[in-house]
């Protein structure tokens, strides 16, 4: 029997989310953006050591924090610089939802030159996310000119006006 390097049924890139409570992340993340619970186990204390989401055709890992290994929450270390990005039927709905479950608007909803209506938030967990629906296909020709667009009324962000 040949072992296959990459299991069936998982892509090539699966997050792993290290959860400051990793039960109730595993809830959010199934009441808000429909995950499945694909499998939990157990660590020992209680806490959940290994839990696999299936979210469309991706794959979401999750564990409890265990600093002792080094395994931090976003909270533990200050933040994250990792936004996720989920694809969703009903932008709008899925961003209500997870602020009436204590998520962090970051960015409103809002239609985007690219085609999308995307809005970003913070998880109760301390992870980032956007969510978006396509709502418009984009020529190649009209997508350089909303770029350019939108990056004339971009206002700057730099602390040197730049």
């Amino acid at each position: 029997m040949t072992v296959q390097p990459i299991p069936e049924g998982y892509p090539r890139v699966t997050p792993y989310l290290c959860v400051d409570g990793a039960a109730a992340g595993i809830d959010f993340y199934v009441s808000v953006l429909g995950a499945e619970e694909r499998m939990r186990m157990p660590a020992p204390g209680g806490g959940i050591g290994h839990a696999e989401l299936a979210l469309g055709n991706s794959i979401i890992m999750l564990a409890d924090e265990f600093p002792e290994l080094g395994f931090r929450s976003p909270r533990s270390v200050g933040g994250t610089p990792l936004t996720l990005h989920v694809y969703v039927a009903d932008v709008d709905a899925v961003f209500a939802k997870a602020l009436a479950q204590g998520a962090k608007e970051l960015s409103p909803v809002k239609d985007e030159f690219y085609g999308d209506r995307t809005g970003q938030f913070e998880d109760p967990f301390g992870h980032r996310w956007s969510v978006a629906s396509h709502i418009e296909d984009v020529s190649e020709e009209d997508m350089e000119k909303r770029a350019q667009e939108a990056m004339r009324s971009a206002k700057p962000t730099g602390s040197n006006g730049a």
